[in-house]
């Protein structure tokens, strides 16, 4: 109606011989005013966020799924342009549909009256009723229920055309795809990230302190000061797993990580090595001694590919001397540790035992590896398990 309006004001404007432009009584002259306001509604329909109104139309009225319509803005001009097709096809339906909604019932009632009542206005009667002989009249009846019926088939036409151009002319464009493909490949991003952080940190601590707990369980009563050494490393390292899970969990914020402990890095080293020693590994260590010079990124990546390492050694080597090294240059840092191969070392990879929740380790060290384009690689030889590992200090982009 406010399109109409106009369309009426700029006819009663621009047409003066007319007396009654706003209200046109002639068909031909509303359909021409009609026509005329289709032109400002599909420029109004130009405006971005006209589609987003669109689509929770069509959803609502067309019954289509939330995926076949895009959610956003239309952002290009391409985008606009088909918003303001389905616009102007959605008002000209829905235009010609009221029309013939407020006309159509009275007059299929009056035909459908016509034998009770007889022809309204004798022989000056409209649409040449009054020409009408009885038994043409007593056919009227079934002639004002075929109108009826066209009228509910020429609405339901309606819909079912608009429901199959809605997703082409309101359905997302190759942009919107991308851009919803990009925000879905960063949140599976931002779940790996957490998996692995929670997978490597809490893990890591829950192997240490079951060790730790059967270590001093078995020494109890012989060794009593031994015991108390490793009561007081397991609760050091649970202390260490809250501070890292408050780290993880403060990506979940909305201030994100900033109000949570900061990340350990290669500086941490000497604390992970202790108290995978008090574990009861044996830990060889052979870095250079400016470890806090690696960049922060790199760092605790490096940081964490370690802790997954030393943990896999504790969790199916047993108490094995491991040798870990370190070593950084210009352009890579290389991170290697070896064990000689535990019992439980070949069923930790078997296909049973990663389907009672193992097998994650070696993943989530390849995954941290490529997200700074480095490389991995790990396996058996000779008897001793070897874990290798390198990140380019110029290659990984800011987390």
């Amino acid at each position: 109606m406010p399109y109409y309006l106009l369309a009426s004001t700029l006819t009663l404007v621009l047409v003066r011989r007319s007396r009654n432009v706003l209200f046109p009584d002639t068909l031909g002259m509303q359909l021409g005013v009609f026509a005329l306001a289709l032109v400002p509604a599909a420029v109004t329909a130009l405006v971005p966020w006209v589609r987003t109104l669109e689509s929770m139309a069509a959803r609502s009225l067309c019954g289509l799924p939330e995926e076949a319509l895009a959610t956003g803005p239309a952002e290009s001009w391409a985008a606009r342009g088909r918003t303001a097709l389905w616009y102007t096809l959605h008002l000209l339906a829905g235009g010609i549909l009221s029309g013939m909604s407020l006309a159509t019932p009275p007059f299929a009632l009056m035909l459908i009256a016509l034998p009770v009542t007889g022809v309204p206005g004798g022989a000056d009667a409209p649409y040449g009723l009054g020409d009408l002989s009885l038994p043409w009249q007593l056919l009227m009846p079934f002639a004002g229920l075929a109108v009826l019926a066209l009228l509910a088939a020429l609405s339901a036409g309606a819909g079912a055309l608009l429901a199959r151009c809605a997703p082409v002319l309101l359905g997302p464009t190759a942009a919107d795809r991308l851009a919803a493909a990009e925000q879905h490949a960063m949140r599976l991003a931002l779940r790996n990230r957490l998996a692995r952080e929670l997978h490597d940190s809490v893990g890591h601590a829950l192997s240490a302190v079951t060790l730790q707990a059967s270590a001093a369980r078995k020494v109890l009563d012989a060794d009593p000061e031994f015991a108390r050494q490793a009561l007081a490393a397991i609760e050091e390292t649970t202390r260490e797993a809250v501070g890292e899970l408050d780290t993880v969990l403060g990506l979940l914020r909305e201030d994100g990580a900033a109000s949570a402990a900061p990340a350990p890095t290669l500086a941490d080293l000497n604390g992970l090595l202790e108290r995978t020693r008090a574990a009861g590994g044996t830990v060889t260590l052979a870095a250079p001694p400016a470890l806090e010079r690696v960049p922060p990124v790199v760092s605790r990546e490096a940081y964490r590919i370690v802790q997954e390492g030393l943990t896999n050694a504790l969790r199916h080597a047993g108490r094995v001397p491991v040798l870990l090294r370190i070593t950084v240059n210009d352009e890579v840092v290389e991170v290697a540790l070896e064990n000689p191969v535990g019992p439980d070392r070949g069923r930790a990879h078997s296909p049973a035992h990663r389907r009672t929740g193992g097998g994650r380790g070696l993943t989530g060290i390849a995954e941290r590896a490529r997200l700074l384009r480095g490389s991995s690689s790990a396996g058996e030889r000779d008897g001793v398990w070897r874990l290798a590992v390198r990140l380019p200090l110029g290659g990984g982009a800011g987390r």
